[in-house]
């Protein structure tokens, strides 16, 4: 016998408490326990009966592939409070997925010790391993190490190659890092005041407003990297101009001594 109760006319496909949570793929108590978390919109009731419909099940879908993903209750919670509408939900998870997003596209490389041992020879020390590790860039196993990046792997070998040391390649790399940390934080404050503010506010978004967001977002994240290039191209033009001066000016004194 078919549980699922079909109104007259056109009235949509309701459930009782036990076929609702059939048709999700969970338990009763975990529905309760859905209802008192106010994760679930209340039921129609007619008499002692709660009937639950299609928006109910799609609802419970929707907390277990945001389960899935990693997201909390309390999480899922703020989320539904932020819009009671499925589109609104799905509005918001969309934000919080451009915002999070990754912004490098590295691929991790993994070098077994004789790889490493053909690269840097004796440079390959336990100080310079222990500086890679801190950095965050390495991690070690029993057959060699994983680095994050392939490119910053590669750019390291060829860097050594070409006769820097590793130990100032890795010194290079830890300055590098507390600027490049910098300039992150300076966007993050940039977009955070002009472009999210509405997110620290205690009401609700406007209808359509994360969507908006989610599309500024996107459209800003390769602003920022465009930026954060043309930047460094012409601080190195003036670096490279100051000290080829300065070298030009120590080779004339020099000359004039000698």
């Amino acid at each position: 016998m078919d549980k699922v109760r079909a109104a007259a006319g056109d009235r949509k496909r309701e459930y009782r408490v036990e076929e609702l949570a059939e048709a999700a793929g969970i338990t009763t108590r975990t529905l309760r326990f859905y209802r008192e978390r106010k994760l679930l919109q209340p039921p129609r009731k007619e008499g002692r009966i709660a009937w639950y419909g299609e928006e109910h099940l799609a609802r419970l879908r929707m907390i277990g592939e945001l389960l899935e993903r990693g997201h909390t209750l309390g999480g899922i919670t703020e989320l539904i409070g932020a819009g009671e509408s499925g589109r609104d939900v799905a509005e918001l998870i969309g934000l919080e997925a451009a915002i999070v997003a990754p912004w490098s596209d590295e691929t991790p490389v993994r070098l077994d010790w004789d790889e490493l041992k053909s690269a840097f020879g004796d440079q390959l020390t336990e100080e310079n391993t222990a500086e890679s590790i801190a950095q965050g860039y390495i991690s070690v196993g029993e057959a060699g190490i994983t680095h994050v990046s392939r490119r910053l792997m590669d750019a390291t070998r060829e860097l050594v190659a070409e006769g820097v040391p590793l130990a100032a390649v890795l010194e290079a790399s830890r300055r590098t890092q507390e600027h490049v940390d910098a300039i992150a934080e300076i966007f993050i404050e940039v977009v955070s005041e002009h472009l999210l503010s509405a997110l620290a506010a205690d009401t609700p978004l406007p209808p359509g407003e994360a969507t908006r967001l989610t599309e500024r977002i996107l459209r800003v994240r390769p602003l920022a990297r465009t930026v954060a290039d043309a930047q460094f191209a012409l601080a190195m033009d003036r670096r490279v101009h100051v000290e080829y001066a300065e070298l030009l000016r120590q080779r004339r004194e020099n000359g004039s001594e000698a």
